[in-house]
């Protein structure tokens, strides 16, 4: 079972986590601006995002780190099927195992993560989709510690989250030193609620840029915005 992008395919039969909407937003919206050296993909599943910002980026080093073991196999078996097989590493690893190998060592100029949270319309009894789907195999403040502890000076996290958490996860930044400057909020159509809040945090605390996306104006009609984000990557957008 593969998605074939424009310029890599995702395998995706044994991870938890398939392609998804949510992943593509982030890897197409996410911020790379400052151009990024290196960028660390946490809970990276398939690879998806990372391999976006493979496609997006001059970033010379892009590793990922995934725990789930299926995932990971996976991941690395996408990385090395892709055009940018010697940019990508994928480390089978715990974050904070990770973090505590890896911190003093090795920052980032770019952090991303589409981090497992809880759908309260959400049930399964497959273990491993819900590691991958549930907060509380990786808590928001454990996610965000371990990024600012690997982030660079001038570095970015980019998150994708419940709009409903928006306001829980920039609290917690905040206490961090780790400031929104990029907000935008996500809905599936013009009449629907805001379901999901793309982030951009850096360390310089600034107004920042507040903005909403529509995704369809009717059913498989895409808005505009979507389509000029997403165009690089759908085979059909």
């Amino acid at each position: 079972m593969k998605f074939n992008f424009k310029q890599f395919s995702i395998s995706q039969e044994k991870s938890a986590m398939k392609v998804g909407t949510d992943g593509v937003l982030l890897g197409a919206w996410t911020p790379i601006d400052h151009d990024p050296y290196n960028i660390l993909d946490i809970g990276a599943g398939t690879g998806l995002i990372a391999l976006m910002l493979a496609q997006r980026s001059e970033a010379a080093q892009i590793d990922a780190i995934e725990v789930e073991e299926a995932a990971y196999e996976e991941c690395v078996k996408n990385f090395e099927q892709s055009p940018w097989n010697d940019r990508l590493f994928c480390y089978h690893a715990d974050l904070e195992e990770f973090t505590d190998e890896f911190f003093e060592e090795e920052t980032y100029d770019l952090i991303v993560s589409n981090p497992p949270f809880f759908s309260e319309n959400y049930f399964s009894d497959d273990a491993t989709r819900n590691l991958a789907r549930f907060e509380e195999s990786l808590p928001h403040y454990t996610l965000l510690t371990c990024a600012e502890a690997l982030l660079s000076e001038s570095g970015v996290l980019a998150l994708i989250i419940p709009y409903k958490e928006e306001e829980k996860w920039i609290t917690y930044a905040q206490e961090i030193d780790l400031f929104p400057f990029k907000i935008t909020r996500v809905k599936g159509t013009e009449q629907s609620e805001i379901k999901r809040s793309l982030l951009a945090f850096s360390r310089e605390n600034i107004d920042p840029i507040i903005e909403e996306l529509i995704i369809e104006e009717s059913r498989h009609q895409y808005t505009e915005l979507y389509k000029n984000l997403t165009k690089e990557f759908y085979v059909k957008m």
